[in-house]
């Protein structure tokens, strides 16, 4: 099974190791794409602040990531789990999983990026920031220019099993499985249901869909499931107490489901 996530604006202060060394990174064929992103990103924080900032989608109170960004090719590094600390990766809570599903984790979990295009859980990055919506100097819009890279190694890093698609519109824009791949592609809507005087109500969830992404990766990872197919992961969620309802499939599109919640 290959777990898809976004990744989470908030991030770790500063890297604590080694620094950044493309080649030790996760997806080699990917780091041809990486160092052109890398060098365009350094190259624009290191220039005027306005236009960087603007380029970044960033307001003047977020200069100081313009001298982060700066830095990079020098920065320390962490691994990724531990840079990402948005809602999402508080409710997965990376630290405290058992030994098992940490190292469940490790293999099967990939995370969309701006600037790395993936990257695994381990590989050690310099906290950064780069929006996928960013347009870079040499290399445009990111959506655009990922989306012409990822293909290959996503397809081959999906291999033969399941794909639990949790990413963001903007990230999922960057690869859309096709084909047989498609088919044992699962994305996820997260629906509250709240309780009104006239009966139930579903309403689609925004900010808080990405901690019920997160307790529902940690909840699969903690049970050990290793489903093989699509709908061996629905089945897995079911089991897990999830109420899941399938949406009807498009021919040659992922399938998708609401997962529907009573807590956010």
């Amino acid at each position: 099974m290959l777990i898809l996530l976004p990744p989470s604006e908030g991030k770790a202060d500063a890297g604590t190791g080694r620094r950044l060394d493309l080649n030790r990174l996760s997806l080699p064929e990917l780091n041809p794409a990486r160092a052109e992103v890398l060098a365009a990103l350094v190259g624009l924080s290191a220039g005027p602040e306005e236009p960087a900032l603007e380029a970044l989608g960033l307001t003047p109170g977020l200069a100081g990531e313009l001298r982060r960004n700066a830095r990079l090719e020098r920065a320390a590094t962490a691994p990724a789990g531990r840079v990402y600390t948005g809602v999402l990766y508080e409710a997965l809570d990376l630290a405290t999983l058992p030994a098992a599903a940490e190292r469940a984790a490790r293999r099967s979990v990939l995370i969309s990026s701006g600037l790395w295009g993936a990257v695994r859980l381990t590989d050690r990055i310099p906290p950064y920031r780069c929006p996928i919506g960013a347009r870079l100097p040499g290399v445009g819009a990111l959506s655009a220019y990922w989306r012409r890279a990822l293909a290959p190694a996503m397809e081959s890093a999906a291999a033969g099993g399941p794909v639990l698609d949790l990413r963001s519109g903007a990230y999922a824009a960057t690869w859309a499985p096709r084909g047989e791949l498609a088919g044992r592609t699962v994305t996820v809507r997260v629906l509250h249901e709240r309780e009104t005087p006239t009966g139930p109500v579903r309403s689609v969830v925004s900010h808080f869909n990405k901690a019920t992404k997160g307790r529902l990766v940690r909840d699969l990872l903690t049970a050990g499931a290793r489903p093989r197919t699509a709908d061996g992961l629905l089945t897995a969620l079911r089991d897990l107490g999830y109420t899941v309802l399938e949406q009807p499939a498009a021919v040659g599109r992922p399938r998708a489901v609401d997962v529907v919640v009573t807590r956010l």
